[in-house]
């Protein structure tokens, strides 16, 4: 029987059992979880925490947390007109004060505006989730049926005039430039929702639920990797509360993570200012030298470790690769530790800027080793060698890598 073959059995045989060992799951999973449809969903959703250990009691936690998410489109997804209309169908008294030019605080309707600012900056980072994929703009076969509810995208629609630039040609005529492109998405038929617009749905209720934080550009980073899994899952039960789960794990992630992003603590021990520190100081201590020349150069870690640690990585890598990281990411008990690890290899292995391919044809019939380790034994020199421009180049928009490399390296430094 193949490695492979031998690792899928262990999965199917611990997230079958009536009590799973969620130490042996950690392992196995640090090591990458095998590409079948139902095995990472379910993993990911025990590694989070939203599932327990104990299988007797995952009815009654699922069917608690979709009743609870249920609650949540009702109460936060309202269209003030949609919910008078409600009213006077059931023969409710309707606050005839409450109207769109309503100066009241406590007016649905002001809510309604503020909040279709906050919406206007998620619909346009949702949108761009993973253009080279055409997953989140196809359609999801569970579009929400909430009465009441209506699509976000199309409150958008609706302000987008406020967004619009007008313009004066020669003749004096007066011009609408829209910047709304709709036209470079898919079209749905009425009734249909795009995946994407699931992430935005799921976002918005994120920052309704947690005003303290709101949201903040890039959330939408680590939203789509987490409900593209669920929603691909082959179990077609699971995939249906795909939305749920992936807002409750989200929500499990960010208790972890959202520190990072909360501006008033980047220079706390609980910020991102901490972490970057620690990533300065974990690279002076295991790689002197590269840690002298990026303080020599002024390279500092606010340039490129700020989006890597805030956002998992997930602008870093291809999706599979960020899927593969998160594996690791998710099974280890000190994620942030572990992450630390990973954003140190990343410095200290980062494969060279091949600025001209025709040296590397040259000299590859003399390659008597594995190209791979070719490529990592001219790390050193990119970063030694390197400019400031390029160096900071190369670190914002990290060359494609084999990510395999990166978590071996970064668990050996964990273990360092």
């Amino acid at each position: 029987m193949s490695t492979y073959s031998t690792r899928v059995d262990q999965f199917k045989k611990i997230l079958t059992e009536d009590k799973l060992d969620l130490h042996q799951l950690r392992q196995l999973c640090f090591n990458g979880i095998p590409d079948i449809a139902w095995i990472r969903p379910l993993a990911w959703r025990l590694l989070l925490g939203y599932l327990p250990t104990k299988r007797s009691g995952w009815d009654n936690i699922l069917k608690a947390k979709r009743d609870l998410y249920d609650s949540f489109l009702d109460d936060i997804i309202i269209n003030p007109s949609l919910a008078a209309d409600d009213e006077n169908e059931g023969d409710h008294l309707h606050d005839v004060n409450d109207h769109p030019l309503s100066l009241d605080p406590e007016s649905q309707w002001v809510t309604y505006f503020k909040d279709n600012e906050v919406l206007s900056q998620i619909d346009k980072d949702a949108r761009r989730l993973y253009p080279d994929m055409s997953f989140f703009q196809k359609a999801t076969e569970f579009p929400c049926k909430k009465k009441g509810s209506q699509a976000l995208r199309k409150r958008v629609e609706k302000t987008v005039l406020l967004e619009s630039k007008v313009t004066t040609n020669r003749q004096g005529v007066q011009k609408i430039k829209n910047k709304s492109k709709d036209q470079e998405y898919h079209t749905l038929s009425e009734g249909e929702e795009a995946h994407w617009e699931v992430v935005e749905r799921m976002l918005f209720i994120y920052a309704k639920l947690n005003p303290g934080i709101g949201y903040v550009q890039g959330m939408n980073e680590i939203m789509g990797p987490i409900y593209y899994i669920f929603a691909v899952d082959s179990n077609s039960e699971w995939k249906r509360y795909a939305e749920c789960d992936a807002f409750f794990c989200f929500t499990n992630l960010m208790a972890e993570n959202r520190d990072n992003f909360i501006r008033t603590l980047d220079n706390s021990v609980c910020g991102i200012g901490f972490w970057m520190q620690r990533v300065c100081q974990s690279i002076r201590y295991k790689d002197s030298a590269v840690w002298q020349v990026l303080e020599d150069k002024g390279i500092r870690p606010e340039f490129y470790c700020f989006r890597w640690f805030t956002l998992l990585l997930s602008q870093e890598f291809p999706l599979p690769d960020v899927i593969r990281i998160w594996d690791s990411l998710f099974a280890e008990e000190n994620r942030f530790e572990f992450l630390l690890c990973v954003c140190c290899a990343m410095l200290m292995w980062v494969p060279p800027v091949v600025k001209n391919n025709l040296i590397m044809s040259v000299h590859f019939k003399k390659l008597t080793y594995d190209f791979t380790d070719y490529l990592n034994s001219l790390v050193r020199d990119e970063i030694l060698q390197g400019e400031f421009a390029d160096i900071i180049k190369t670190l914002q928009n990290y060359p494609v890598s084999d990510v395999h490399i990166i978590l071996k390296k970064a668990a050996e430094l964990r273990g360092m």
